[in-house]
């Protein structure tokens, strides 16, 4: 049995990791990127492979034995066995962005336990901003330019949803059923904005919706999933279960492959979408 974790010095030790993933990327950032795509057809820079290479290592020194689930590893063919517990990564979750250089890419840590994402690190190294999870609380911070450290953290909560909510969308990856979602919701304004930057705009209260119909995997969602559950919102599928972690693929999807999901700040916006409410 694992022993268990506690969660403010595991907090600082997630923060750590995304700060040395982020001091990789920016390295990078701003110069001539070597980018490939993958097998999956998504691009890969360097920074990609610099910022895992960090964040594997701390999370290593600092939590040996616990199984890690990482990206550019996964896209390499390793795949780890995991248990109740494991570790998420997504070292630069919006590669696109990264490319673009519109700083709306993330650093992106989480711990799962039991199918939970009770734990979780957002970082935008650009952006200096860093939202975090842990114990059932979320906070956000300002972080340095260089990624050397993070500031003081203030608590951030969801909000109740206006008439007319604010909905949140990816500039990449809108959909016609995307798009049904939104009207459905009786979405006013829309925001849109890069990587899982789009969870954690809900957890603090932003906007109110993020509906995303296409495929994702479970590192690109569970640090800012972390982050909204723990800022009092829901991650559910489109029955109304919450989303899980850990699947081992089948049904036509790949291992560690989400199903489409609705991310909200009030669970009453799911009445509007034929969605059941989490419990």
């Amino acid at each position: 049995m694992q022993a268990p974790i506690e969660p403010a010095h595991m907090l600082r030790q997630l923060i750590d990791a995304a700060l040395a993933g982020g001091r990789e990327a920016l390295a990078v950032y701003g110069t001539d990127l070597r980018v490939t795509v993958k097998a999956d057809a998504t691009p890969v820079s360097d920074a990609d492979r610099r910022s895992e290479a960090a964040i594997l290592a701390r999370l290593r020194r600092d939590f040996p034995g616990v199984p890690v689930v990482a990206e550019e590893a996964v896209s390499a063919g390793s795949l780890p066995q995991v248990g109740r517990r494991f570790f998420l990564v997504d070292p630069l979750d919006g590669t696109k962005e990264f490319i673009a250089r519109n700083g709306e890419f993330a650093v992106n840590v989480a711990l799962i336990e039991d199918g939970v994402p009770v734990a979780g690190v957002v970082l935008a190294p650009a952006l200096g901003r860093l939202c975090v999870a842990a114990d059932g609380a979320a906070w956000c911070a300002t972080a340095a330019p260089d990624c050397a450290a993070a500031g003081e953290l203030s608590r951030i909560r969801v909000r109740r949803a206006p008439a007319a909510p604010v909905g949140v969308a990816s500039r990449s990856h809108s959909t016609p059923e995307t798009e049904r979602a939104l009207a459905a919701a009786g979405v006013g304004e829309r925001r849109s904005i890069g990587s899982s930057l789009k969870f954690c705009l809900v957890a603090e209260g932003e906007a109110d919706f993020y509906p995303r119909l296409g495929p994702t995997m479970e590192w690109d969602t569970a640090a800012g999933d972390a982050v909204l559950r723990a800022a009092g919102g829901a991650v559910v599928t489109l029955a109304g279960a919450p989303l899980l972690y850990g699947k081992p693929g089948g049904a036509g999807r790949r291992p560690f492959e989400n199903p489409p999901f609705y991310a909200v700040g009030d669970a009453a916006l799911l009445a509007r979408l034929g969605a059941c409410e989490p419990a």
